[in-house]
């Protein structure tokens, strides 16, 4: 098993265009690094210039103690799993799997016992086996490009959107078996995806990028409690964050008709953005001091919840949406109702450059 290491990855296709902005990143053994952001963030970039299909314009990848920067793929020691899984669909299952063993001239004897292993830990039967790509389902389709890599027993592991492709039911099974499965291997994992919910329960910590640049790298919950600018806290949460621009007084942000004390220590901006997540908004409680009136105007029935949204007019009918998770015990209609907003929740960001305001 190895360590990988990335040292100020900068990938540049015309003056324009800089997909990778000086990334570094370090993934030990046992740990599953995703990559997580919007479309044309510089995430399956990154994964193809570590997998050797890019060269980029400056910077380092070293794998334990190789530099590996230069390298073509195959020199590497490194198994990828595509989108499309990339399946020859004049092979069998078997064959499939086998097919970079035998290139690396692995002993026949070997070959099958790693892929009798590899079959074994994901549930391909001797049937599925002896199949085309053709004559299975998605999911057994991506299970055998999942095998393929784990033969090979590289020391880093790449995974591009490997679960895009499957349909939301067969994508929660699978993401459980990947999970299950590469905590078994050890060695770093590599995992680009747009989806945060995949990021969120995979990972041992995720990168957000966006725009080529690592926003936060940290582990998934502190990514939730503690995003590290505006664009984190919109991006990793669902319902997305309420990101609410308050009008400051004093030492207070200004919401409806509620003064909402700024973090101690602050001077005291014209303009704040305030943040807090609909699951945190609430119904009143006696100790409940932060308190804001406003009209339901939209119920979103999201099963065991309701997402509210809620207009909250201010002294100067200046109006302010909050969203609330709330149950869907209740009949919400078209009422006015009262929100708490409880003060440990609250997260503060800088109008101008989206910091955290610690």
């Amino acid at each position: 098993m190895a360590k990988l290491e990335i040292k100020n990855l900068n990938k540049t296709y015309n003056s324009k265009t800089i997909p990778v902005k000086n990334i570094s990143l370090e993934v030990n053994d046992d740990e599953f690094l995703t990559l997580l952001g919007p479309s044309g963030c510089g995430k399956s970039t990154t994964l193809r210039l570590i997998a050797g299909l890019e060269q980029p314009t400056r910077g380092q990848i070293l794998i334990g103690d190789r530099d590996v920067t230069h390298l073509k793929p195959g020199d590497r020691d490194i198994s990828m799993v595509f989108q499309s899984y990339a399946l020859y669909p004049h092979m069998t299952v078997y064959e499939n799997m086998a097919s970079g063993l035998k290139l690396r001239k692995i002993p026949t004897q070997e070959i099958r016992k790693r892929v009798e292993e590899a079959s074994r830990l994901l549930d391909l039967n001797l049937d599925l086996m002896n199949r085309k790509p053709g004559q299975l389902s998605g999911g057994q389709r991506q299970r055998v490009a999942l095998g393929r890599a784990l033969v090979r027993q590289p020391e880093v592991f790449l995974l591009d959107e490997p679960l895009s492709n499957l349909d939301a039911l067969l994508r929660e099974r699978v993401r459980a078996e990947i999970k299950q499965l590469f905590e078994q291997q050890k060695a770093p994992v590599v995992y680009v995806t747009h989806d945060q919910v995949e990021a969120m329960t995979l990972s041992s910590k995720v990168a957000v990028l966006y725009e080529g640049n690592v926003q936060q790298l940290d582990p998934p919950q502190r990514i939730y409690t503690h995003p590290a600018n505006q664009f984190v806290a919109g991006f990793v949460g669902s319902p997305q964050m309420n990101l609410l621009t308050l009008n400051c007084q004093g030492n207070h942000g200004i919401l409806g008709d509620l003064h909402i004390p700024l973090p101690e220590g602050l001077s005291t901006p014209p303009q704040i953005v305030m943040g807090i997540r609909p699951e945190h908004v609430r119904l009143p409680q006696e100790t409940d001091r932060l308190i804001v009136h406003g009209r339901i105007f939209l119920v979103e029935n999201l099963g065991m919840q309701n997402l509210l949204s809620v207009r909250v007019t201010g002294e100067h009918d200046e109006s302010t949406t909050v969203r609330a998770l709330l149950s869907a015990d209740v009949d919400w209609g078209g009422d006015e109702v009262k929100l708490a907003i409880p003060p440990e929740s609250i997260h503060w960001f800088d109008l101008k450059t989206g910091d955290r305001l610690r």
